[in-house]
């Protein structure tokens, strides 16, 4: 199966209290055309989509599962080379890969739900 880069828009991923204020969680979505890998940060009611490969090498970020985040929560943090990325737009701004993005994965909440855009 191939991994993909997108997903179709309208995937309910589950209510916003899955994932609590401040954290990240791994998604995989298996579909027809392959296994999709992302993130999803919290930041209040806010959510912020992902895939799940690293700017600077093509490796998911973190090596233990759901811990994507600094630990004050102020940035993505890839686990294996330490690239830093703003979590409201991806953008690298610490480490190997400054100014590259992660690839956004777009989600919203839409009656306290948790889906793809």
């Amino acid at each position: 199966m191939d991994r993909l880069i997108t997903t179709p828009a309208g995937v309910t991923l589950g209510p916003l209290a899955l994932i609590p204020d401040d954290t990240a969680r791994n998604f995989v979505l298996e579909l027809r055309a392959g296994r999709f890998h992302g993130f999803v940060v919290r930041k209040g009611d806010a959510v912020h989509g992902y895939v799940d490969i690293c700017a600077h090498m093509a490796l998911p970020l973190a090596q233990k599962l759901d811990d994507y985040l600094t630990p004050n929560a102020g940035h993505i943090q890839c686990s294996w080379h330490g690239a830093l990325y703003r979590i409201e737009d991806g953008i690298c701004v610490g480490g190997p890969c400054v100014g590259a993005r992660l690839q956004p994965w777009p989600v919203a909440v839409a009656d306290g739900m948790i889906v793809t855009a």
